[in-house]
This record gives structure tokens, C-alpha cells and sequence, in this order.
């Protein structure tokens, strides 16, 4: 079974010549949404993805633009109105070392440096300064966890473990 990560999704059209607005959940939208690219639409209630090649892109009031070939009147793209656009596992780039996808942190275990399970990260939310890491629990408590270098002391993907040194408070 192929592996497919989202991109963004695709909340409205825009204008009468095609172009769609996208909520965009990729943190590489230059490299993502560049002329050429091959994105994978996939709609509700439909079980075959949709390859769609970008013809353009451009960005409006925090939404992506974009439009694709062969698409080029709203009646075409009204359809893709839900639809969330993936990319395949090979079409990941590399990372610098340090960085990870956000598939690769949710579902990690956390636990302090002197072993304390902490819980499972749930979800990661973006704040602009850093990313926050929502741990959940094994009594369904929520902690959020910040990705600073203070906190997060080491992240072991082959484990599945991600070691921190909570600051004060930071888990009461």
C-alpha cells in the first residue's frame, strides 16, 4: 500500500477561470505548489485519487492559489470543493538534519530524562514562533509540549521516542 501525505485542501474556488483557494498544511508551499508539480486530489466518497499537474500558483490573503492544466473554468474545478491534494512518500524531499515531518513526530512516545512516561504526541500545532506538540496522556490528560532546544532534549525516530526535560510547570 502506497503512503500519502497531505498537502493542503481545497476549501473554495476562486474566481471563473479554474483557480482554486487551498488551506494549505505542507511547510515547503514554494517547493509543494511549484508550475509542473504533480499533486494526488483525492475526493469524498471517490476511491481513485485524481492526478493533477499545477499550471499556477500564487498566494491570497493567507490561502494558496492555484490553478491546473486542462482545468481552466470553475464549472471543472467546483467538484474539487473538499478534496484534500497529497503528494506520494517518494515525493518527500530530504530533510536537513534536526528537521522532521510531522508524520514522522505524531504517534512518538515522550518520556523526561529520567524516564517518565509522558505520553503520546496527538497532533502539532503550528504558533509561528515555534511548534507546540499536543501529548496525550495514558489518563487522557493533554500536555502541550513546545519544540524548543531547552525542552526537547533528543528525538529517536527509528524508536519512536522522544526524550525532554520539561520546564517548571510545564507538565502540571
Amino acid at each position: 500500500m502506497e503512503n500519502w501525505f497531505n498537502v493542503g485542501k481545497i476549501v473554495n474556488t476562486h474566481g471563473v477561470k479554474g483557480e482554486v483557494k487551498i488551506v494549505s498544511s505542507t511547510d515547503f508551499p514554494e517547493e509543494r505548489y511549484q508550475k509542473g508539480n504533480t499533486l494526488h486530489l483525492f475526493l469524498p466518497k471517490k476511491n481513485e485519487p485524481i492526478s493533477l499537474i499545477i499550471q499556477s500558483h500564487r498566494t491570497h490573503k493567507n490561502f494558496d492559489l492555484l490553478t491546473f492544466e486542462g482545468y481552466n473554468d470553475i464549472n471543472q474545478v467546483e467538484v474539487f470543493k473538499e478534496g484534500i491534494l497529497k503528494v506520494q512518500e517518494d515525493q518527500l524531499q530530504d530533510l536537513e538534519e534536526g528537521e522532521y515531518y510531522y508524520h514522522e513526530i505524531v504517534g512518538c512516545k515522550v518520556v523526561t530524562g529520567q524516564g517518565e512516561e509522558i505520553g503520546t504526541v496527538k497532533e502539532i500545532l503550528s504558533t509561528g514562533a515555534n511548534d507546540v506538540w499536543v501529548v496525550k496522556g495514558d489518563k487522557g490528560k493533554e500536555h502541550l509540549i513546545p519544540y524548543i532546544e531547552d525542552v526537547v532534549k533528543e528525538i529517536d525516530i527509528e524508536k519512536r521516542c522522544i526524550t525532554i526535560e520539561p520546564l517548571e510547570g510545564l507538565l502540571s
